[in-house]
């Protein structure tokens, strides 16, 4: 059983805030007034903010270089909302999602799909209202009630969408032995309030402003449950929000979940020692690999594409018109049976059937059952992309 350092211990930096005993027993993390005002902007965090900001901005120009946007943004935000969920103790992968949505899915680890379900929806719903309206404590309450509405039992899930009002923690049975113990919930509204105010200023770069957020944020945990996801999807509506990106292409969450004691140390840092400076290296350092990483996956779905496309256009003649239709498809739904084929077509289920042998045969789609009746066929290459079966917790 973990126990918690002494205040003592504890108390070594006012940066970020103090840990308080409360009337119970425990040590609480009460903020200190955010933003803090002495961020040190010193060379080395200059230029691992330079790295970020150049490689996010060729992330951004790759866009115009896809023939559909949404060939990239849909595989994407479905591997963040895995990763961001896995981050958080969930089992489902990408092809369960995947054979979820194409309404393939068995009973399987169905709950664990259907909280990352709730991500993507929350996403989705999160993305169209910072259109429409700022972004505020209300917002992230609505994002919230998406997230957890219909997931697993507990106190957390009877209510979605309403900040906490009684004490949290994080690890072990009580807050006297928790890993981190977030502030009271008087506490908890002064620094939502600060928060909140923050997310429309503009002291500092935007990246430097959105790792801030971010870690603020996570300090507060003002839910019961559903902090982690709403504090990584926020990063997102941040980019998106301040025109950063014109497309949600960018999510940390695959390198949050893989450098995932760093990722929990430096935000602990934060509150121990004040190492802001460090925390928001971590983070730039973060969007800089990512960047990197999504501009080579676009270039990538360009090739296939293009490579597949001459494939098909070659090889199957007549049903060439019918195959691209289906190929184009396959980029939105990498997981078809043959009635899907003949929806994605409008062909005849003979028709859709030898379209699906033919391009199976062709190394397009791959039958993964085993079966002889139905079978269920995935877009191998594109799925690959996503290195979905590297990251796989």
């Amino acid at each position: 059983m973990s126990t918690q350092p002494s205040s003592r211990e504890r108390r070594r930096s006012p940066r970020a805030g103090a840990y308080r005993r409360q009337p119970e027993g425990f040590d609480a993390f009460v903020p200190a007034s955010f933003p803090p005002g002495d961020i040190q902007l010193e060379r080395s965090l200059v230029d691992v903010l330079e790295r970020a900001t150049l490689a996010l901005g060729k992330l951004v120009g790759s866009t115009e270089i896809l023939p559909d946007p949404d060939l990239f943004v849909y595989m994407y935000i479905r591997r963040e909302a895995v990763l961001s969920s896995q981050i958080e103790g969930t089992e489902a992968s990408l092809v369960d999602v995947l054979e979820y949505e194409a309404e393939l899915q068995t009973a399987e680890r169905r709950v664990d799909v259907q909280e990352v379900s709730n991500y993507v929806e929350a996403l989705r719903y999160g993305l169209q209202r910072v259109k429409e309206f700022p972004l505020s404590l209300r917002l992230i309450r609505e994002i919230h009630r998406v997230l957890m509405t219909d997931v697993r039992g507990g106190e957390a899930s009877k209510t979605p969408g309403e900040f906490r009002t009684t004490q949290n923690w994080i690890g072990g049975p009580s807050p006297s032995s928790a890993r981190f113990v977030p502030p009271p919930v008087e506490e908890m509204k002064r620094s939502l309030g600060e928060l909140e105010r923050f997310l429309h200023a503009d002291d500092y770069p935007i990246l430097i402003r959105i790792g801030l957020a971010h870690a603020q944020f996570e300090t507060i945990h003002p839910f019961l449950d559903g902090n982690g996801r709403i504090g990584r999807l926020l990063i997102t509506f941040l980019l998106v929000h301040e025109e950063v990106l014109r497309e949600p292409i960018l999510y940390l969450s695959i390198f949050f979940k893989r450098h995932r004691q760093e990722y929990y140390d430096r935000l602990q840092d934060v509150r121990d020692h004040g190492d802001w400076e460090g925390w928001l290296s971590f983070f730039l350092e973060g969007v800089a690999t990512v960047s990197k990483e999504a501009l080579a996956t676009a270039r990538r779905i360009v090739t296939l594409r293009e490579e597949t496309r001459q494939i098909v256009s070659g090889r199957l003649g007549r049903r060439a018109g019918s195959a691209l239709q289906l190929l184009e498809g396959l980029f939105q739904q990498p997981y078809v049976n043959v009635n899907m084929v003949a929806q994605m077509t409008g062909l005849s289920q003979p028709a859709a059937n030898s379209l699906t042998n033919a391009m199976s045969e062709l190394g397009v789609l791959v039958e993964v059952t085993g079966k002889k009746s139905y079978r269920v066929f995935e877009f191998q290459r594109y799925l690959e992309l996503f290195e979905e079966r590297a990251e796989r917790a």
